[in-house]
């Protein structure tokens, strides 16, 4: 995000807020997640940001063109915040783990902000940060440029978008936990009549596993996958024509 550094040094506020705040981009973002992390904390606005931060609203633009580029300055500091403490091991499906559960806890911990971190890019450090992580362990475990690049978007894809469902999952407003996607299941397991669906009929026993979480079966199926492309006979990852296109 460009939008603070194109701010002359002489626009930015020096001294303290009503509230006791040195306004700069990183309390600015530091007040946007404790507002939209409270209760009831959807909507983000410029003047529940300057009544949080003791200031008038309109010095909130001298560091952010608008909300939306504070939505991604909050991602990106999320991001941060889930490497910290990323260590390379000898194994790089270990590391590829580790980065996985790392990201699926963070937006868990923050489930409002989960589905802007899957569905946006923050063009922050942070995430530059994790794509040339998560890119350099792939091109360690053997891929090619082309393939680690094609391998971890489909990765970070699935893990972010499997995270952003486990997160709304949650469901952290109490007023909305009757609506809780697993209560379903068990509707399915005992509420469908005997014989009209006999495929259904057939697990009746088993759907309670439809509830339980997919997370660590799909991060280990491609773990997996990539291990044993990696494994072919020729010594390469499984080659396809769009990976020279």
């Amino acid at each position: 995000m460009d939008g603070p550094a194109r701010i002359p040094a002489e626009r930015r506020r020096r001294r303290p807020t009503r509230s006791g705040t040195v306004l700069s981009a990183e309390s600015i973002t530091t007040a946007a997640l404790a507002l939209i992390e409270a209760p009831g904390g959807n909507a983000l606005t410029v003047r529940k940001l300057g009544a949080a931060l003791g200031c008038d609203p309109s010095s909130v633009y001298r560091y952010f063109p608008d909300t939306d580029a504070i939505l991604m300055a909050a991602a990106d500091r999320l991001i941060h915040d889930s490497l910290q403490g990323l260590t390379r091991s000898d194994s790089w499906e270990r590391d590829l783990r580790d980065f996985a559960h790392r990201l699926h806890r963070s937006m868990l911990a923050h489930p409002r902000l989960a589905m802007v971190r899957a569905s946006r890019v923050t063009a922050g450090p942070a995430e530059a940060h994790a794509i040339d992580t998560g890119i350099g362990i792939l091109l360690r475990a053997g891929y090619t440029p082309l393939q680690a690049v094609r391998r971890y978007r489909l990765f970070v894809d699935t893990i972010l978008a499997q995270a952003a469902a486990d997160a709304a999952a949650q469901n952290p407003d109490p007023q909305d936990r009757d609506e809780r996607p697993d209560r379903t299941w068990s509707e399915y397991q005992h509420g469908f009549p005997t014989g009209e669906y006999p495929h259904l009929d057939a697990v009746r026993s088993e759907l309670f596993a439809m509830g339980e979480p997919t997370f660590p079966e799909i991060l280990d199926l491609m773990i997996q996958s990539f291990a044993q492309q990696l494994d072919r006979p020729d010594g390469t990852p499984e080659h396809t024509a769009t990976d020279d296109a």
